[in-house]
């Protein structure tokens, strides 16, 4: 089989995996937008997604778990955060006054990123820390710019999440961690002496994963660790970051780099965070059987 079409099979089953997810957290949203009487509305298209806003008083919001958004508010850096744009609000929601922003959706993975990181004291659970291995009093920097040095310049590369010395990607129902032409990527400054490049996955003229390859290489120009926080029910993005990860030639590189799921994660929270996830998300400690959903009655059970 060429290299061409395995990437043909790698992609029709991540579409098939990503499409999977967004039916779940759109049934579970449903249930859970409609039982909570959270102020939202529901995309255009063949699977309605829920995009919620903000309760009218401002200091709640329908995508976020109570105390994590009262934190996100009261740190300026954090609030910053929930200003991104919705890129396809202007064809898929209703106009509202308020412009539809991208953390106001159930799929955002950085609101999901943002539930868990930015809910008080969480940083102070020892086991979680040690999950992530990062020291004690590290601090969340959300939408990090990390200067990667180019041939010539920098690209100042938008990582989701900072802790510490841990560099983090979120993902949730993206389709894949994109591609990008080879002539840009090769531009990067470490590209060849990081990477063999003979065994990166590619598609015609394009690198696949680029996100991956960038933060990488992000992680090596700072000395920093690297770890991909996915879903357990997302094989395909977990394969895509195996493929990866096996091209660094650098060893304390790879040593330094890993991967998560948020159900690993959710073993080293608390019950509160990890009911929410449940109801929410369906993200439950691996083993464990997600809570039912009752999208007709707008009710939920754990």
């Amino acid at each position: 089989m060429t290299a061409m079409a395995q990437t043909e099979i790698s992609t029709t089953a991540a579409l098939k995996y990503a499409l999977t997810l967004r039916r779940e957290l759109a049934a579970r949203n449903a249930a859970f937008a409609a039982h909570s009487g959270a102020p939202h509305v529901t995309s255009f298209g063949g699977c309605p997604v829920t995009v919620y806003e903000p309760y009218e008083n401002g200091q709640k919001h329908g995508n976020f778990l109570d105390r994590s958004y009262s934190a996100i508010l009261d740190k300026v850096e954090w609030r910053k955060r929930l200003e991104k744009v919705h890129s396809h609000a202007s064809r898929a929601l209703p106009r509202a006054a308020r412009p539809w922003r991208e953390l106001d959706s159930c799929n955002s993975s950085d609101a999901l990123l943002m539930n868990v990181f930015c809910f008080p004291e969480i940083l102070e659970r020892s086991d979680l820390r040690g999950l992530l291995g990062i020291e004690n009093g590290a601090l969340p920097e959300f939408g990090f710019k990390a200067h990667v040095p180019l041939v010539n310049g920098t690209d100042r590369t938008e990582v989701d999440m900072k802790l510490g010395s841990l560099l983090l990607e979120s993902k949730l129902t993206e389709s894949d961690f994109q591609t990008q032409l080879k002539l840009v990527v090769e531009r990067y400054r470490d590209f060849k002496a990081v990477f063999d490049s003979r065994l990166l996955p590619v598609a015609g003229e394009r690198y696949v994963s680029y996100q991956l390859i960038r933060n990488v290489l992000a992680a090596h120009a700072t000395g920093s660790s690297f770890c991909v926080l996915l879903d357990a029910r997302r094989p395909d993005l977990l394969e895509a970051w195996y493929a990866i990860m096996r091209c660094i030639l650098v060893s304390d590189l790879r040593l330094r780099c890993k991967v998560l799921t948020w159900q690993e994660l959710a073993e080293a929270l608390p019950t509160e965070l990890q009911a929410f996830l449940d109801l929410k998300y369906g993200i439950v400690l691996p083993g464990m059987r997600a809570s039912a959903i009752d999208v007709e009655g707008g009710s939920q059970s754990i």
